[in-house]
């Protein structure tokens, strides 16, 4: 039998932790003392193992309460149950990876194109593309000597809208 602090400090998390399981229904203790310290036991210690491996691998909680409910009930579920919940968090998973990339790469792009130079930001490249209606990042070329300012496109070929955005700056 453990108490609420036992059982913390023997699955490497706060009490606090606990009581939030608790409060979404993934968690309750086996019962209370006369006190009414929440007392918890060895299944109650696994329970909660599987519900910090689960969101360990990127369960929600709701997603978490799914995979209790077929724990507690195996033998009336199907592998295939919770197979198919793995591959659709799995695909979420996917999802977000490629949506970082894309991320990465557009803001690898705008970093690319910046010189970072001491000068005004008044012709920022970051800035013009994040204001401009297309997604072609020009490359800034500052002369760091306080000479002029020029600006490249990143391709050799201009979109009109990027030209008339780059002219009506006054360069």
């Amino acid at each position: 039998m453990y108490r609420i602090g036992e059982l913390a400090d023997l699955c490497e998390v706060k009490a606090d932790t606990l009581r939030f399981y608790e409060k979404h229904g993934l968690l309750a203790p086996s019962s209370r003392t006369e006190s009414g310290y929440r007392v918890y036991t060895e299944a109650d210690a696994a329970r909660l193992r599987f519900i910090l491996r689960a969101k360990a691998v990127g369960f929600t909680l709701n997603e978490i309460s799914e995979l209790l409910s077929i724990e507690l009930d195996k033998s009336n579920r199907v592998c295939a149950d919770v197979k198919g919940m793995v591959d659709i968090k799995l695909a979420q998973v996917q999802a977000k990876i490629a949506e970082l990339n894309h991320f990465q790469t557009s803001l690898q792009s705008l970093s690319d194109a910046c010189c970072g130079g001491p000068r005004s930001a008044e012709h920022c490249s970051i800035l013009e593309a994040l204001e401009s209606s297309t997604e072609r990042v020009r490359v800034e070329h500052h002369s760091h000597d306080g000479n002029q300012h020029k600006a490249h496109q990143n391709e050799s070929h201009q979109h009109t809208h990027d030209k008339t955005i780059h002219d009506e700056s006054g360069n």
